[in-house]
């Protein structure tokens, strides 16, 4: 009698490939799926190259909406333009070199002295006369000529910082605080962050209660909020945020990088490895963004004029016609390796050295002088400056990878809440691009060069 024969059949689901194939797509597709979507940064198989601090840093109460009105772009956030090294070895690398002093001598000279204005509002001669500082024997002119008016508190706070700064300002409460996102986990011991406001800005704060108002020293997140008794400076808003962007070497004279951030972007990399991308490993003195738009400074000024960005027609005016006068000219390819003359200037990244400290002061005096759109004197200092500026001008797909845009905060007309007052310049004739256009403008020659049409 033969023993009987067991037969294992395979189940009748299995004997089709294309059904086994159409399984294993769908299982694959769901699993890919589910992945994207807890994925922090959104990416198939892409994890954070910074050891980013996971947890959200401050949670903020949902009638301020920090969030709201973001500028959409085209960005693809699972490729990028710029490259980062390991978070681990650039913060070891820039923590050794903000110990390294010596790395950021000599140091600039500055003017000193007490006068009724915070930059002492120096004639275009006297400017100039500045702008050559090759031997370092000159004491340059750069504000602080009038006490900044701060608590000493905050001013000994600042003091104290003598590593990275991150720093922005909110006047007028034109703008949201914004909290960095992707910091990493030494970050915070390297990296002060400071916010300059004004009382109008600080009444907002207090509105959304994002800060008690018994507390002397403020913080929200990861910034310390500085109040500037703003009505002791100038009478811009504008014009006061422009102290803490060119002037950030001063406010901070221990700090060795500093990052200048608009209020209306968040950053979204980890500081230390943008200085080490951007700065350290370019050997550079400055790096700032390209203008989405515009090459030519005239180019911006016309913009400036049309889109209203500064009412003052006279003084715009005149401050082209003073460059052109005095050497200005369109981009071209001469000038390399400066690769536009018009930057998006909401966000610097600077080392803190001879040339990049003369830049700014010499920048600063000029946007005293006519008006504080600094793209408009740009070009003028960077190209008549001596000693020359190493700048790292990124493309705007940098720019767009590593920060946020959130558009300006909305005021509504006859809205009395805390913080929500219109202060500014009185409003003047507007300008047009025409006014750059007149037979005896000293920008003729720039505007034909800028077009091709020069014979000269």
């Amino acid at each position: 009698m033969g023993k009987a024969t067991t037969t294992t059949r395979t189940p009748p689901f299995c004997q089709s490939k294309f059904l086994c194939l159409s399984l294993l797509y769908l299982f694959t597709a769901l699993f890919l799926a589910f992945y994207h979507k807890v994925s922090p940064n959104n990416c198939l198989f892409r994890s954070s190259p910074f050891d980013p601090i996971q947890s959200p840093l401050f949670h903020y109460p949902p009638s301020y909406g920090e969030h709201k009105y973001a500028i959409t772009t085209h960005r693809n956030s699972c490729s990028s333009p710029v490259m980062f090294s390991g978070y681990r070895e650039v913060a070891e690398e820039i923590h050794n070199l903000c110990k390294n002093s010596s790395a950021f001598v000599p140091d600039l000279k500055y003017l000193q002295g007490k006068l009724d204005t915070f930059g002492g509002n120096f004639s275009f001669k006297e400017r100039i006369s500045y702008f050559n500082d090759t031997k370092n024997d000159i004491n340059v002119p750069c504000g602080f000529l009038k006490e900044f008016p701060v608590g000493d508190s905050d001013r000994i706070a600042m003091e104290s910082c003598n590593g990275v700064v991150v720093a922005s300002a909110i006047f007028n409460d034109h703008d949201k605080i914004r909290q960095p996102v992707g910091l990493g986990s030494k970050t915070l011991e390297i990296t002060c962050f400071f916010v300059f406001i004004d009382d109008i800005t600080l009444q907002g704060l207090y509105y959304h209660k994002l800060i008690p108002q018994s507390s002397p020293d403020y913080k929200v997140g990861v910034w310390r909020i500085v109040k500037v008794f703003s009505d002791e400076l100038y009478g811009n808003p504008a014009m006061n945020g422009v102290i803490p962007k060119y002037l950030v070497h001063r406010l901070f004279p221990n700090s060795k990088f500093s990052i200048w951030i608009d209020a209306k972007l968040q950053l979204t990399v980890d500081p230390l490895l943008l200085i080490h991308s951007l700065v350290v490993s370019k050997n550079a003195d400055m790096a700032i963004s390209k203008h989405p738009y515009y090459v030519h400074t005239m180019e911006e000024a016309m913009a400036t004029a049309r889109w209203r960005k500064w009412s003052d027609i006279d003084s715009l005016t005149r401050q082209m016609e003073t460059y052109c006068e005095n050497g200005l000219q369109p981009w071209t390819i001469h000038k390399h390796p400066y690769t536009t003359d018009v930057p998006d200037s909401a966000l610097i990244l600077r080392e803190h050295g001879l040339r990049s400290n003369l830049f700014s002061c010499l920048l600063f005096n000029e946007l005293e002088a006519f008006n504080p759109r600094d793209q408009l004197g740009f070009a003028f200092v960077r190209d008549k400056m001596n000693p020359k500026l190493i700048l790292n001008m990124f493309e705007v797909e940098v720019f767009e990878k590593i920060v946020v845009e959130y558009r300006h905060n909305l005021k509504k007309i006859g809205d009395n809440r805390a913080g929500s007052v219109r202060v500014g310049p009185k409003r003047t004739k507007r300008a047009s691009h025409g006014h750059f256009f007149l037979n005896e403008s000293r920008c003729q020659n720039y505007l034909l060069t800028m077009w091709g049409e020069s014979h000269s």
